[in-house]
């Protein structure tokens, strides 16, 4: 289906013959509520006729027309810039409250499943290709920034997060995700990591005993929810994503959830069940949105996130980890308004916030358009390397089922009933290969399966793990003939 995660724009809602028409409303629309501003990069004209799948002559005059209005200016070099901020000044929120009491953080264990693995083929989940890390773009945004930083931008800088990187994140977030929010109401994390962390402690604080996650669901996520004092309360995810009546009958009055690519198994939650959804969450519920792998996205439209329907009941969190590089330990956090005092005093208490400089660089990459081009770059990288280990298990695993391919950095091999989904990731070490088996993530007992992370190897490799994988699985697997595998649910 064509469609573009800038701002979500479909063309399929517009009118006959009217395509230009419709694309300049559109952007024109973004400029006066505020999505887009002064100095934001609208996407190149090639890269997004072929995303909207319209002739490339619809974006050119589209664009043309703005700049014409003088909303737009065409620069050689650095492309189509907005020109002009929306008329009439945007509502400033309320100052935030006064901080609370420090929250204290233990220390967090390192899991076993992050130390280097001794494999020769690395198949884990959620790690992006860290060899297409832009480094010439990086060296030079870090150039500029040091050439034009004062001594001031390299102290002690607000726990909060530097004004830049906050304003950046503002602006991509309302252009790819549908997230409105001011600077203010952002909080710079090290990550989704520490997102849940802070969110956990100040439930807590605030007399929250327990959490719903999903089930199967990232195992992850769950043991930060537990280390932080909550009870991790397993909801059913299925075919429609996660079983919104079991989260009600839960008991718990908080979630985490992953509604864009559910993981481990990658549904996109139902239309129904986001509005069931927000309803619970309208009566007093607080849905954490784990963005989990929303920039990557290959046959199916955006979808915008949940936070812009309900903003006082959803904190949307999301980071860099899956987009440069998960040692960059950068991410962002948008609560409700009523929230952020203490998180940003938990955060000041754990670690006095976020390294300044690398905020600054990402905050210049994002200004410049750099970092959406490397999305663009990986993006066709990422579709290539899926494709490859999806045709691999068709020819080489007739007898599984592989699932959740229109989106991420994995994908969901479902093996046949009965077959031990541990005892076969033991037998693909042997072999060479690491993946995660699909009981790794699951609480209650459920059909077997392996996750497998495409994004970090070369087509060429995935082909030679998936055929390791065919040798180290039982022969009902590899030959098929066996039963069916069952739904991941």
């Amino acid at each position: 289906m064509a469609g573009t995660d800038f701002l979500h724009l479909d063309p399929s809602a517009a009118p006959p013959g009217g395509l230009t028409a419709w694309l300049c409303d559109a952007v024109r629309a973004a400029v006066q509520d505020g999505r887009l501003t002064a100095g934001d990069h609208l996407p190149p004209t090639r890269a997004l006729a072929g995303e909207l799948g319209v002739s490339r002559g619809v974006v050119v005059e589209a664009y043309r027309r703005l700049a014409d209005e003088g909303l737009v200016l065409a620069r050689r070099r650095t492309g189509t810039v907005v020109a002009a901020l929306p008329t009439g000044a945007r509502p400033l929120p309320a100052p935030p409250a006064a901080r609370p009491a420090h929250v204290p953080r233990p220390a967090l264990p390192v899991p076993a499943a992050l130390l280097p693995p001794d494999v020769e083929l690395d198949l884990s989940p959620g790690v992006p290709d860290l060899s297409a890390f832009p480094r010439a773009a990086w060296l030079r945004a870090e150039r500029e920034v040091l050439a034009g930083a004062g001594s001031h931008d390299l102290g002690y800088g607000d726990p909060q997060g530097s004004a830049p990187l906050r304003r950046e994140v503002v602006g991509w977030l309302a252009r790819h995700r549908g997230v409105r929010a001011d600077p203010d109401d952002v909080l710079v994390v090290a990550g989704v990591a520490q997102a849940i962390a802070l969110v956990c402690q100040v439930l807590r604080a605030r007399g929250a005993r327990a959490m719903a996650v999903e089930d199967p669901g990232s195992r992850g996520a769950r043991e930060e929810v537990a280390h932080w004092g909550l009870d991790p309360v397993p909801v059913a995810v299925d075919a429609d994503g996660v079983d919104v009546a079991a989260l009600a009958a839960s008991g718990a009055r908080a979630a985490l959830l992953t509604p864009a690519h559910q993981f481990p198994t990658g549904v996109l939650l139902a239309p129904q069940r986001r509005r069931d959804l927000l309803a619970w969450a309208a009566g007093g519920g607080l849905v954490l949105e784990d963005d989990y792998d929303a920039e990557h996205r290959y046959d199916r439209p955006p979808v915008p996130a949940l936070q812009p329907s309900a903003p006082d009941r959803v904190a949307h969190c999301g980071s860099t980890s899956k987009t440069l590089a998960p040692g960059m330990r950068l991410g962002w956090l948008v609560p409700p308004r009523h929230l952020l005092p203490d998180l940003v005093a938990a955060r000041h208490a754990s670690d006095l916030g976020s390294p300044a400089l690398a905020q600054l660089v990402l905050a210049r990459l994002l200004a410049s358009g750099a970092y959406e081009r490397h999305l663009r770059l990986v993006r066709g990288r990422q579709r290539a390397r899926r494709d490859a280990v999806v045709a691999a298990a068709r020819e080489h695993l007739p007898a599984t089922r592989v699932e959740g391919v229109a989106a991420g950095l994995h994908v969901l091999l479902l093996l046949p009933e009965g077959v031990d989904d541990v005892d076969a990731t033991d037998r693909a070490r042997q072999e060479g290969v690491l993946v995660q088996p699909l009981s790794w993530h699951r609480v209650r007992p459920g059909p077997p399966g392996l996750v497998l992370g495409y994004a970090a190897q070369p087509p060429d490799r995935l082909r030679e793990a998936v055929r390791r994988l065919a040798r180290a699985l039982p022969a009902a697997v590899s030959r098929g003939g066996g039963p069916a595998p069952a739904p991941a649910s």
